[in-house]
C-alpha cells in the first residue's frame, strides 16, 4: 500500500506551541491548511495562510464553539480509504476533500480542574467533543491519514514530508497508537473528576493510573530484572522524573529511587540543607546557614556510608558547595537540586575524578508539594493512601516530662522530626546542632534501631536529640539513650506504657515531647 502524499492538513489545537513554524514548514512543502476558531486566528496573525473550515464546509461555527467540525465533509476527508473505490467515488459525489494530515491537541480539562475555586460547570465547557472525534478518526484511519497530537512530534513528520511528500506507514501507527492514549488520558482524566464530584467517599469506586513511559532503564533493582521509568500524564513541581540531567552516565533504577527520597527530604527544610541518601534512607543530613556548610556537615554524619551516596540539596549549588565534594576520598552517584552554577558544574565535571560519572539532576525549585495520594503495588491488587507530606502542627506537641528542652533542643528536636518520618521503620535518628549523627532503620524491634543509631553516632552521641517514628513500648530504648548521653527525645506517644518510658525521662533528666502524630513508613 502506498502511502498518500500530504496535500491538506486539519489543524485545530489549544496548545500552540512550535505550531507557527510547524505550519510554515508545511506551507513551504505544498501542504494547504484548514483551522478553525482561535486557531486560525493565530495562525493567520503569524502571517500564514489558512482555509477556514466553516467556508469549506458551509455550516457555521455554533454554540460558542461547541459545534464546528462535527461534520461529514471533515471526517470524511479523514476517514476515506483512499486505496478503496467507493469511497473515493463518495467523496467525489459529495464535494469532500480528503486531509492526509490531521493536528489537534484537546481542551486543558486538566489544567482547569486544578485551578482554586473551579466550578462544575466550568469543568464542563472544557470537555473537549471535536477534537477527540477527529483524534480518533485519523488514528483509526492511520493507514492513509497521520495523526499529530503533541508539539513534539511535528519535527519528524515535517522532515519526513519534506523528503518524501508524506509519512511512513510505521510513523503513522506509532503516532496511532500515541493519539490513542491521548484519549485514553484525556477521557480518564474526565471519568476521575466525576468520580470525585459524585462520590459518597474520599476514594474513587474504580482507580484507573495513567503513566507515560519515559525510559527503558539498564535494568531493575536487580541486574537480572528489567526495569523502565514511567511519568505520570500531568505532573506539578520538582520531581525526579522530570528533572534535567546535566551530567553524567544514564540512571539507574536505584539512582531514581533514591534520588526521589532525597527530594521528598530537602522539601521539608528552608534554610539550606542537604541530605546523604543509602539505600534509600538517609545516612547523613544538615540544616545551616550556607549550603556548602549544610553539605559538609550531612557528609560527616557517616563518612562511610556516604561513599558511593545520592545527595539532595534544596539551594542552587553554587562554587564554594562544588568545592566541598572535590575533597579527597569523596564520591557520588548522583546531586539533586534545584540548578548548578556554571561554575559548580564546571568543577564537578573536570576535577574529581569521578568527573564523567556523576549525574547532576536540575529539578527546578523545590517547594512543598501538596497533599497527594500514595501508591504500594501488591499481588493482585493496590494500596491507595494520602501521602504522608503534611507538616506536623507544633501547636498540638506537648512536653509530658518534668523537665522542658531548651531552645537549642527543641531546634534538634524539630530538625530530628523532620528527618524521622523519611527513615524506614522501626525509626530511630540521633542529631545535635542540626546535624544527622545516627540513623537505625527498619529493625524488627525499635531497641534495636536505637542502639544502631547510637553505634553511628559514636562519640558524637553525648549531647543529641532522639527522635522515634512511633511510640516506645518499652523504657528500654529511653534507658539506652540515656546512659550515652542523649538528653532530649521526641515521639508520638500513645503506647499503654507511655507512664513507663515518661518516668525513665525524670529519672535521666530528660525532656521528652509528645507529638500525637505517627510516622510508620514500611
Amino acid at each position: 500500500m502506498e502511502s498518500p502524499r500530504i496535500q491538506r492538513v486539519l489543524v485545530s489545537v489549544s496548545d500552540k506551541q512550535g505550531l507557527a513554524d510547524f505550519a510554515r514548514g508545511l506551507v513551504a512543502a505544498g501542504v494547504e491548511i484548514f483551522s478553525t476558531g482561535g486557531t486560525r486566528k493565530h495562525l493567520e496573525s503569524e502571517g500564514i495562510a489558512v482555509r477556514d473550515v466553516s467556508d469549506y464546509t458551509g455550516f457555521p461555527e455554533m454554540m460558542h464553539g461547541r459545534l464546528k467540525t462535527l461534520h461529514p465533509k471533515v471526517h470524511g476527508g479523514i476517514l476515506c480509504r483512499h486505496d478503496n473505490p467507493e469511497d473515493m467515488q463518495a467523496m467525489a459525489e459529495h464535494g469532500i476533500l480528503t486531509f492526509e494530515l490531521v493536528v489537534v491537541n484537546l481542551y486543558p480539562f486538566e489544567t482547569t480542574i486544578r485551578k482554586p475555586g473551579v466550578t462544575l460547570e466550568q469543568a464542563i465547557e472544557q470537555i473537549d467533543i471535536g477534537g477527540p472525534t477527529m483524534v480518533r478518526a485519523a488514528a483509526k484511519n492511520h493507514a492513509f491519514t497521520t495523526i499529530a497530537t503533541d508539539a513534539r512530534q511535528y519535527g519528524e513528520i515535517l522532515q519526513q514530508i519534506q523528503a518524501h511528500g508524506h509519512t511512513t506507514l510505521d510513523l503513522r501507527r506509532k503516532l496511532a497508537g500515541e493519539a490513542f492514549s491521548h484519549t485514553a488520558l484525556y477521557d480518564r482524566a474526565i471519568a476521575d473528576y466525576f468520580a470525585g464530584v459524585t462520590s459518597e467517599g474520599r476514594f474513587p469506586g474504580t482507580l484507573y493510573l495513567g503513566f507515560q513511559r519515559q525510559q527503558v532503564l539498564r535494568y531493575g533493582e536487580n541486574p537480572h530484572q528489567q526495569g523502565a521509568v514511567y511519568g505520570a500524564a500531568q505532573s506539578e513541581g520538582a520531581s525526579v522524573v522530570t528533572a534535567r540531567q546535566l551530567n553524567g552516565k544514564e540512571l539507574s533504577y536505584n539512582n531514581l529511587l533514591d534520588l526521589d527520597s532525597a527530594l521528598a527530604m530537602v522539601r521539608d527544610f528552608s534554610d539550606p540543607a542537604a541530605v546523604v541518601i543509602k539505600h534509600n534512607n538517609p545516612c547523613g543530613a544538615a540544616e545551616a546557614g550556607t549550603l556548602a556548610e549544610a553539605l559538609k556537615l550531612a557528609m560527616a554524619g557517616d563518612p562511610l556510608s556516604a561513599f558511593g551516596s545520592v545527595l539532595g540539596l534544596n539551594r542552587r549549588v553554587d562554587a564554594a558547595t562544588a568545592q566541598v565534594l572535590t575533597e579527597p576520598g569523596m564520591f557520588v552517584e548522583a546531586i539533586l537540586a534545584p540548578e548548578f552554577d556554571p561554575e559548580a558544574i564546571a568543577i564537578l565535571t573536570t576535577v574529581p575524578k569521578w568527573k564523567a560519572n556523576v549525574r547532576l539532576m536540575a529539578a527546578g525549585p523545590i517547594a512543598k508539594r501538596p497533599a497527594r495520594w500514595a501508591y504500594r503495588v501488591l499481588d493482585g491488587g493496590l494500596l491507595l493512601q494520602d501521602a504522608d507530606v503534611l507538616p506536623d502542627p507544633e501547636n498540638e506537641w506537648k512536653v509530658v516530662t518534668d523537665c522542658q528542652p531548651t531552645p537549642a533542643q527543641l531546634a534538634d528536636l524539630r530538625f530530628a522530626w523532620a528527618m524521622v518520618r523519611h527513615v524506614k521503620s522501626n525509626a530511630i535518628v540521633l542529631a545535635k546542632d542540626r546535624m544527622l549523627l545516627g540513623t537505625g532503620a527498619g529493625q524488627m524491634s525499635r531497641v534495636d534501631s536505637v542502639e544502631i543509631s547510637i553505634k553511628k553516632a559514636g562519640d558524637r552521641v553525648r549531647g543529641s536529640v532522639m527522635a522515634s517514628d512511633a511510640f516506645f513500648p518499652f523504657p528500654d530504648s529511653i534507658e539506652a539513650a540515656a546512659a550515652v548521653g542523649v538528653v532530649a527525645v521526641i515521639q508520638p506517644g500513645g503506647s499503654r506504657n507511655d507512664t513507663d518510658a515518661i518516668a525513665a525521662c525524670n529519672r535521666h533528666g530528660v525532656p521528652m515531647i509528645f507529638t500525637g502524630r505517627r510516622h510508620f513508613k514500611h
